[in-house]
């Protein structure tokens, strides 16, 4: 047994320690080429979300007349960073209709008298090819059932669209003086 300096037994204590080396890449001869493989993750940032204005008053018109202006600017966003990154935007007004007052037969606008038409892109952003629920005037499209707004139908990562649709209101020949209040209600999936 072997002593300190003090005077003190020494133990025999033997530590290990390991040594973390890099990872290495090939040996390679010269003139040859060496790889090393190299990975990154390229994560998504969200997922699919629509925004729509939260009110939009769409002036006045006479009972028998027409109403048609745009309802401002929907945008659909997609930050799902997916191979498929294809999405369908869908419109529908409250099947109760607009109403004023107690909401009788003369104060309902029905939602059947509520058209919608897309119209193009004000904005997009990614790749892919962007497609409006209803191009132009004539391809309105009454509001009383779920009706295609926009969708996007082919590209990858992420990706957004805006467009400004047009709603039009054939006010009906019955309907009574008031401010009518109602939901267009849009949704993507």
């Amino acid at each position: 047994m072997s002593k300190s300096r003090l005077g003190l037994p020494l133990i025999g204590i033997m530590a290990t320690v390991a040594v973390a080396l890099p990872a290495q890449a090939d040996t390679c001869a010269a003139s040859t080429t060496c790889s090393t493989t190299v990975t990154f993750t390229v994560a998504a940032e969200g997922g699919l979300e629509i925004t729509v204005p939260d009110t939009a008053n769409l002036g006045s018109g006479s009972s028998g007349g027409q109403i048609s202006t745009q309802l401002g600017s929907v945008t659909v966003a997609d930050q799902r960073a997916a191979l498929t990154a294809t999405w369908v935007a869908s419109v529908i007004a409250a099947s109760g209709g607009f109403t004023t007052g107690g909401g009788t037969a003369a104060e309902t606008v029905p939602n059947t008298a509520v058209l919608y038409w897309s119209g193009g892109t004000t904005a997009t952003t990614g790749t892919g090819t962007f497609v409006p629920g209803q191009a132009n005037a004539a391809a309105a499209q009454s509001l009383n059932a779920s009706r295609t707004a926009f969708s996007k139908t082919t590209g990858s990562g992420d990706n957004s669209a805006t467009w400004n649709p047009t709603i039009v209101i054939n006010v009906p020949d019955q309907a009574v003086a008031g401010v009518y209040t109602g939901t267009v209600n849009h949704s993507v999936a």
